[in-house]
């Protein structure tokens, strides 16, 4: 069975609007599951398995539930003010962040900014940094230069998925690679 659809809409509702099924999240961002199916039956057919398996089969690891599965969140990428509860961590050397060409110039011009997301995003390797930007069109890959920017005071964080998380990272720190 395809819970495509499912998946998104748990996504909009664990990232950025609890509100539109009528439920709230915690201030780490979880969720009450029993209530969350309930708010997302009246949309999409759920229970308890199927929230399991979309959890489980999720590719890019987006949703965790606490130890008794009573509990559910998004690991990163809200739009909500969440403290996700996320450790201060040493970032490698290089990281990289892929886009689109539309945001090229302001990029060059701004340096990677959150907009409407609480983080900026970063991959530790070039290939997943390449499938992130075709998501946008002709991908544009940005070396950024985490270590320095670490050891100059800016603060990094490793997400559950393994996606690096900074507040911004200023034109200085970056490279774009032709």
């Amino acid at each position: 069975m395809d819970y495509t659809e499912t998946s998104k809409f748990l996504s909009l509702i664990l990232r950025h609007k609890p509100e539109v099924i009528g439920i709230s999240l915690d201030e780490h961002g979880w969720a009450n599951v029993d209530e969350l199916i309930e708010g997302m039956a009246k949309e999409y057919p759920i229970d308890k398995d199927i929230l399991e398996q979309i959890v489980a089969s999720d590719s890019k690891q987006r949703y965790s539930f606490n130890e008794d599965k009573t509990l559910i969140r998004a690991n990163q990428g809200h739009s909500i003010m969440v403290d996700v509860e996320l450790d201060e961590l040493e970032p490698p050397e290089i990281l990289w962040h892929g886009t689109g060409e539309k945001f090229e110039k302001s990029i060059d011009e701004q340096g990677l900014i959150p907009k409407s997301r609480l983080y900026v995003h970063l991959s530790s390797d070039i290939e997943t940094a390449t499938k992130v930007g075709q998501r946008h069109g002709k991908p544009v890959l940005y070396k950024v230069l985490s270590k320095k920017m670490y050891d100059d005071g800016y603060k990094y964080y490793l997400s559950k998925n393994g996606v690096w998380l900074t507040k911004q990272v200023p034109s200085s720190y970056l490279t774009k690679e032709e």
